[in-house]
């Protein structure tokens, strides 16, 4: 079995730090809306928004999953099967994102999760949700 990277490379390129991580199903994520997100328009590409709720929302999955198998730090894998990401507001490049992320349905197979994404300003963004598979790496 390869080693997990954690952060894996993803987090590290859109300098997502993890803020609140103790409740199992639940985590809090911060981002800033560098530069180098901007579209053409000089605003946050939404993929990156996307991306950064898919991996605190993976995050969620994954405290959620330990705890529901019992397996405490045992390796596991969560795999996004299908996402929907819904854009509320442009984000200006500079602003201090949040990402909530929960999981509101699971079993040691799978979880449906929901994340919402504000910015420093206290408004609502942009909101997705998300179906995990949940799997053990052996």
């Amino acid at each position: 079995m390869s080693p997990l990277q954690i952060p894996p490379n993803c987090d590290l390129t859109l300098g997502m730090v993890c803020v609140d991580k103790s409740e199992p199903g639940r985590t809090t994520w911060r981002m800033t809306a560098d530069e180098r997100f901007a579209n053409p328009a000089g605003i946050m590409q939404g993929g990156l928004l996307a991306a950064f709720a898919d991996s605190a929302m993976g995050a969620s999955a994954v405290t959620f999953a330990r705890q529901a198998s019992g397996h405490g730090e045992h390796p596991i894998s969560v795999a996004n099967v299908e996402m929907k990401t819904s854009f509320y507001r442009a984000v200006r490049i500079g602003s201090i994102l949040t990402c909530v992320a929960t999981v509101v349905s699971g079993t040691e197979r799978v979880v449906f999760c929901e994340a919402e994404v504000g910015d420093d300003a206290a408004r609502v963004v942009g909101k997705a949700t998300s179906t995990y598979v949940i799997g053990r790496r052996d």
